[in-house]
């Protein structure tokens, strides 16, 4: 039976894209598949049938979308993977911004997982049907490296290493503003955001404690590119916390950070996804202890980005 969602623009998201905006609020629906309920009259802005996915949204504009429940399954697909190491254990692999983790609600297709059956003999059950493999996660629009397990065994020994933080991640973040302090970090705990449950929020509903350090690579006039180290893994954490400081990612609408940029006079969109990469893990082999050191350049559209603002001085 359809379902009505209804969601109100926050003067941050002024600006923004529709479908870009609903991508973000809807994380387990993809933006093609946002995109076809637009064109399919099933997408409301203040009541009125939007004329294109990109118009684009006012402050205090009232969204309803009315979509089907479908039960999600999880099927193979002969998708992109960008493999970064592979071996009968487990493999770790390069994730896009754009792509969803795992089937769920609303996202039966276009997921990680769905590359992962097409290209992978085996996979671990112990994350469930909807999960096979998949030991963590990354955002919808953060790119960066991502463990996959082939085997229940190789599944609950990496999940032991994260859980007692032997796993070390570090992320290329570019945040608004400039970040005074060379080093630092954030120790503030994470629950759901009681108002925008879509979100989390430093506090919140039952929150949890959250650490996340930081250190400045590089300042630039209007913003300061960031190597950014989490030590607990709660939801959208390193979102939450650099925007409790202040300074919000590029292109995180959802944290405060906003949909156009003002450099020197100059209006520019802003990027279409998060400034985040996660660029390097370094973790033990679950079968032999061999300490993996891996890691992930920037992706090109981020390295564009860079480029662009650097005509800004």
């Amino acid at each position: 039976m359809p379902q009505t969602r209804e969601f109100l623009v926050p003067a941050e998201a002024a600006g923004e894209r529709l479908d870009v905006f609903l991508a973000r609020e809807m994380p387990d629906w993809s933006r093609t598949q946002i995109q076809r309920l637009i064109r399919d009259g099933l997408v409301l802005v203040d009541g009125a049938h939007p004329r294109k996915a990109g118009e684009e949204l006012d402050a205090g504009a009232r969204i309803e979308v009315t979509a089907k429940h479908e039960e999600p399954r999880a099927t193979p697909e002969d998708l992109p993977l960008a493999i970064v190491y592979e071996d009968q254990h487990l493999l770790v692999v390069n994730k896009p911004a754009g792509m969803v983790v795992h089937v769920g609600a609303g996202v039966n297709s276009g997921t990680l997982v769905n590359a992962l059956l097409h290209h992978v003999a085996a996979l671990s059950g112990a994350g469930g049907e909807l999960r096979p493999g998949i030991v963590h996660r990354l955002d919808k629009m953060t790119s960066g490296l991502v463990i996959v397990a082939k085997n229940d065994a190789a599944h609950r020994r990496l999940s032991e290493e994260f859980k007692s933080r032997e796993v070390h991640k570090t992320y290329i973040a570019l945040v608004h503003g400039r970040v005074e302090a060379v080093t630092g970090e954030i120790s503030k705990p994470v629950g759901r955001d009681p108002v925008r449950r879509t979100r989390m929020k430093a506090g919140g509903i039952a929150p949890r404690e959250a650490l996340t350090r930081y250190q400045v690579t590089r300042r630039f006039p209007h913003f300061t590119l960031l190597d950014v180290r989490p030590a607990t893994g709660r939801t959208h954490q390193i979102r939450v916390h650099l925007a409790s400081i202040g300074h919000p990612v590029v292109g995180d609408t959802t944290y405060g950070a906003p949909a156009k940029l003002r450099l020197e006079g100059r209006e520019l969109a802003t990027l279409g996804r998060t400034f985040l990469h996660a660029a390097k893990l370094e973790f033990a082999h679950p079968a032999t202890g061999e300490t993996l050191k891996l890691e992930a350049p920037l992706p090109e559209e981020l390295v564009t980005f860079l480029c662009e603002i650097e005509k800004y001085p």
